[in-house]
């Protein structure tokens, strides 16, 4: 065959299903159902640390809030997933970090100005700016297709808590998904709603800690966000450990951004992502997921009552 007739050819076997690429073997985090979900998040002295990838992992070729994204984080390392939701002209909701659209798609202006069939005609752009083939995903299809795969942490931009707890039940994904809450009364309302759905929540100060003892919803329902620098008082991670729960630390914007800036090298990256862990948190919630995953690979060989979760 001439290689001038080879690409349409090849687009055509691709598009009828005769010729398609081998899929790609993920990490993944299995928990198989609510029950698994609580265990893996309860903090063990033997848990292994593991990285949630902020906006999924995005870089050069791979947008923010899409599930090529995903796909391609998973490629590399175990990771859970951060996502953000923002409402459709049409009360439907989609991935996006921001409230509009120019700087991460070709749309321009506001999503809740654009109906959902308006914003699938649109493509994402990467990190370097470049457009790429990739749609915008809903919150359907993100919570459809992390079944099996891994874990999606839902932030809250415009969609309130019990329509993203919502979503987790409509979709039967309440082992593959929890939500953020950034405060006590959410929490409750989430609680409240479904008790089996799970909880990221602001434990930045020990006060924090003390309210949420007195708030009434179970430790077995929360991980703990810390901070997105290292706090103050390190005794919050051992106040949040004592209570069963794991902690979650940023380094989006601190050791990725001086990597990204260059203000530290390679090994520095990892050293600082060490550091993190070192110091006590159970989850980094890097920028650079892939490389954050890299530093934490080591850690993840060793003998747990956690490694039944964890497989590719």
């Amino acid at each position: 065959m001439q290689t001038k007739y080879f690409i349409p050819v090849l687009a055509v076997l691709m598009l009828t299903g005769i010729y398609s690429k081998a899929p790609v073997k993920l990490h993944s985090i299995k928990t198989g159902n609510t029950a698994g979900l609580k265990d893996f998040m309860r903090y063990t002295p033997d848990r292994l640390p593991f990285i949630c990838a902020h906006r999924g992992g995005p870089r050069k070729g791979f947008p923010e809030n899409c599930i090529e994204t995903f796909e391609n984080t998973l490629a590399q390392t175990p990771a859970m997933l951060e996502i953000d939701p923002h409402y459709t002209k049409d009360g439907n909701i989609v991935l996006m970090h921001d409230a509009t659209l120019d700087r991460t798609s070709n749309g321009h202006g506001k999503i809740v100005d654009y109906t959902l069939a308006e914003l699938k005609k649109l493509r994402l752009k990467d990190t370097e700016g470049n457009l790429t083939s990739f749609q915008i995903p809903t919150l359907d299809e993100a919570l459809q297709w992390a079944k099996g795969k891994t874990i999606l942490v839902i932030d809250a931009k415009d969609v309130p808590i019990e329509v993203r707890a919502k979503k987790i039940v409509e979709n039967g994904a309440q082992a593959n998904a929890i939500v953020i809450s950034y405060s006590p009364e959410d929490t409750k309302k989430c609680y409240s709603y479904n008790k089996d759905i799970l909880m990221e929540i602001m434990m930045g100060k020990p006060e924090f800690i003390t309210t949420h003892d007195n708030s009434g919803v179970p430790w077995a329902n929360v991980i703990g966000f810390v901070s997105h620098d290292m706090p103050a008082d390190k005794s919050i991670f051992e106040e949040v450990h004592k209570r069963g729960a794991l902690c979650i630390l940023g380094s989006s914007r601190n050791i990725d951004r001086q990597f990204t800036s260059g203000k530290i090298n390679a090994e520095e990256l990892k050293n600082g992502y060490l550091s993190l862990i070192g110091h006590g948190a159970d989850v980094i919630e890097a920028d650079l997921g892939i490389e954050g995953g890299a530093a934490l690979k080591d850690l993840q060989t060793a003998k747990s009552s956690k490694s039944k979760y964890f497989s590719k």
